[in-house]
Formats: C-alpha cells, structure tokens, sequence
C-alpha cells in the first residue's frame, strides 16, 4: 500500500526495523508557544486495531493538548509487515514495548506521552516501567495486568460473531490479507493454557510518570479489578476514569468525555 495525501501538518512514512517495516503516521500540532523539549503524543492501539480504527481520535486529542504525535500499526496490523515466522509467546507485550523505543529511536524522538488501548495500553505500562526516564506520563483504556474470565469470555463471544457477523469483512478494510493471522494472534495466545498466569503487575511500581487509567463499566473484555490493579500498583501518582454505560472502547463511545479527561490530565503532567 502506498502513501496518501493528507493535509499538510500530517505525514507518513514506512519505517525499516531490521526484518519488519512498521507503517507510521505524524502530526504536528504543537503550537508556537509549545517548548521545543515537549514530549511527543503516542498512540498505541488494541489487539484488532491499527491506525485507521482511531480514526480521528488522535487529531483531535493531540490539537487540545498542542503536541506532536506518532501513530503507528505494529508488526503484523494495518499497513505494516506481516508477523514474523516466530510464534507469539505470552511476552508478546514486552517485545512491543521494546520494539517501541526501537521506533523512537529511529525516528529521534526521546521523550512521550503514551496513550494505549487494551493491549496497547498494557504495552504503555510495560514501556513506562522499562523506561520511566522517557515516558512523561501514560494514559490506558480498557488495558489488562492479568487475565481474567470476563476477558476469555469476551474473545469467545468474538470467536462466535466471526461466523454470524461480517466483522471478519469489517476487519479485512483494515488488514487486508493479514486478517487471519491478526485474529489468531490474538485468540489462540490469550485462551491458551500457557497464557493464564499472564500478569504485568510487577512492572506497574516501577512507573514513574502520572498515569490515568480509564475504563467502561460495561467493558465486555475485562472487569473493573483490571483498572483498580494499575492505579493501586503505580509508583507515581494515579487517576482512576470509571464510565457508566461504556463498553471497551471509551474514547469512541465517551468521546467527549475521554477527550476531556484525557486533555486536563496531560496539560497538567506538562506542567
């Protein structure tokens, strides 16, 4: 897939990490009276996701908050590579988070803001831990620091809509002919029997940047344990964003909502 013309304050570009291109998209928002050493807005999405899922999610909170920001597809989502011929391990999430400082790196940039959904979030976590010196601050939604049967049920209910839906259909506007390999990453690692003792709670005291953790209450892949875990386990301070009649994805069905909490919480780790 080619490049695409988009307005002038947004780019893309494929970016080579030894074996794997990773398909990146950048905005410039920050204004003139933004200090040069602002950290850069980072979008990291969920499971099935990539950059078009968000769709104009990122733009809108990056405008608010007069950041640049970075959105990219990891391996084997979107525009960017196939998976690799290695299989997925239980520290798949890990290898992201790793994988995303290699991007940083690549691309210059030091210091971020991560904003993650589910898996994403999870590898926000993970990242701040890894790196607390480069990660300014980390918003989560929907992320997960443990398996829980609300999750395993949810991945079956997915299983099931794929024969009596057209998400399948729905997927492949996105992956193309990878959307196969994005769903069975995704279902066989987490109902698998090597993955039940997945846990990342250990990294979460390592933090050291704000975080703010937000969740649906309906959410359909994980119970309200999962966002009281990471404010009650962070190292540094912790905001807890719990929003009635919301399923997994708060910033599409609370936008608003998102974008302002979001937005008040990131101004006021800049400060």
């Amino acid at each position: 897939m080619g490049f695409r013309v988009f307005p002038p304050d947004v780019s893309e570009q494929f970016v080579s990490l030894g074996d794997t291109t990773l398909y990146v998209r950048r905005l410039s928002a920050a204004s003139a009276r933004t200090p040069s050493n602002t950290p850069v807005l980072v979008f990291l999405h969920d499971s099935l996701g990539c950059i078009d899922t968000w769709r104009d999610f990122p733009d809108q909170l990056a405008r608010r908050v007069e950041l640049n920001a970075l959105i990219y597809d990891r391996q084997g989502y979107g525009r960017s590579s196939p998976f690799g011929s290695v299989s997925r391990t239980p520290e798949y999430l890990e290898v992201e988070a790793t994988v995303l400082f290699t991007l940083l790196d690549a691309l210059a940039i030091d210091t971020v803001v991560l904003f993650g959904h589910s898996d994403g979030g999870s590898i926000a976590l993970i990242a701040a831990a890894m790196r607390p010196e480069r990660v300014a601050a980390v918003v989560t939604e929907g992320a997960h620091v443990f398996v829980d049967e609300v999750t395993l049920a949810g991945i079956r209910a997915t299983q099931a809509a794929l024969e009596t839906t057209d998400l399948r259909a729905r997927l492949a506007r996105y992956h193309g002919e990878k959307v196969q390999a994005v769903l069975d990453a995704w279902t066989d690692t987490w109902l698998s029997s090597a993955f039940r003792s997945w846990n990342i709670e250990r990294y979460l005291p390592l933090i050291a940047g704000p975080v703010l953790a937000i969740q649906g209450q309906d959410d359909e892949f994980g119970t309200v344990a999962q966002v009281h875990a990471i404010t009650d386990g962070v190292g540094a301070s912790a905001e807890l964003l719990l929003i009635p009649g919301v399923g997994h994805t708060p910033h599409r069905e609370a936008r608003d909502e998102v974008l302002a909490s979001a937005t008040a919480f990131i101004r006021a780790a800049e400060r």
